[in-house]
């Protein structure tokens, strides 16, 4: 049974099947795999583990000399996703309805699912499409974990104050950390850089998996056609912008378009706000669980919509991602 070759021939197969399995599993047979010890510590809980242990194996891909590429990367895949959810944001706020709603959307819902994105699955998509500097990108990705970046956007617009506290350096360093280490072990041996090298590809349906053990389907249910909506925004709109935006810089497109996503930290997102500024009190309910209905539509639409993008590139002649990679980066994975 060629099972590693069926899932290749899916786009994204290593990444988006067993993210679908887990999520069926989730929501049908949520005990299933919750039964203690190893067997829920690796299928269940095991994402962050995984995903630092991935983050570590590619820092030590990294050379020295790129590590500014990584960097311009995050910077601008974080500035097009702040500048793209805020403005959409903003409209809705602008052309909101009596009861404070944009076409059943609440404009805080909005804001949270548009700019925050799921950095598992951005891992996990370049780690298929992209290459080290790509996957190193993420460490300051991880500046729109939580409602930090809502706030800015919604103090900028003049609807509350600036709030203090909502952002930990601590936090910021700890996802950077294991990229750091990597890098150190990479750059003093060669051999050990190789020898990690292995581990990047291998690790992806693991963490997929525990990913989707998260996920649960009734989530899209709840949330209603306007978070299914506010999904479709999200992998089309910011996803979208994020390709044109690493086109134009001659960078991989398809890694631009894997920021399209809502990560499932920013379901908390609504009840911190309101929790600054009780002037969102009322909408906490509805923008809760349309950014949860967000963050389950975005995790399985977007490998299809990367897929999509990568097999448009490739009738053009454009091979994912081996035209984007320096003459060393495919001297080294060959």
């Amino acid at each position: 049974m060629r099972i590693k070759a069926g899932l290749e021939r899916i786009p994204g197969g290593m990444m988006v099947v067993p993210l679908i399995l887990a999520a069926l599993i989730n929501t049908f047979f949520p005990e299933l795999l919750r039964i203690g010890n190893f067997t829920e510590a690796l299928f269940v809980d095991g994402a962050n583990a995984l995903i630092a242990l991935f983050l570590l194996c590619t820092g030590a891909q990294i050379n020295f000399r790129n590590v500014g590429v990584s960097l311009g990367k995050g910077a601008t895949l974080l500035f097009v996703k702040w500048l793209v959810g805020g403005t959409v944001g903003l409209l809705a706020f602008m052309l909101a309805d009596s009861n404070g709603l944009f076409m059943g959307l609440a404009p805080v819902a909005i804001i949270a699912a548009m700019t925050n994105s799921n950095g598992g699955l951005y891992v996990a998509l370049v780690g298929q499409y992209g290459d080290k500097t790509d996957r190193a990108a993420y460490s300051l990705l991880a500046l729109n974990d939580g409602p930090f970046l809502t706030m800015v956007a919604l103090s900028i617009f003049g609807i509350m104050g600036f709030v203090d506290g909502l952002f930990s350096p601590i936090s910021f360093i700890a996802v950077l950390l294991p990229i750091v280490v990597g890098m150190i072990l990479g750059n003093l041996d060669d051999e050990m850089r190789d020898f990690l090298n292995s581990g990047s590809a291998m690790l992806i349906p693991f963490f997929a998996f525990a990913l989707g053990m998260g996920i649960d389907f009734g989530a899209i249910i709840e949330g209603g056609l306007g978070g299914i909506i506010l999904g479709l925004l999200t992998v089309f709109v910011t996803g979208s912008a994020g390709y044109f935006v690493f086109k134009a810089m001659k960078w991989n497109p398809v890694v631009g378009a894997s920021e399209g996503s809502t990560a499932g930290n920013a379901v908390a997102t609504p009840a911190a706000i309101a929790a600054a500024s009780s002037a969102f009190a009322t909408h906490v309910e509805i923008a809760t669980v349309q950014v949860a209905a967000s963050t389950v539509t975005t995790a399985l639409l977007l490998p299809v919509f990367i897929g999509f993008l990568v097999k448009r590139l490739e009738k053009k002649g454009v091979k994912i991602p081996d035209d984007y990679m320096t003459g060393e980066e495919k001297r080294h994975t060959a």
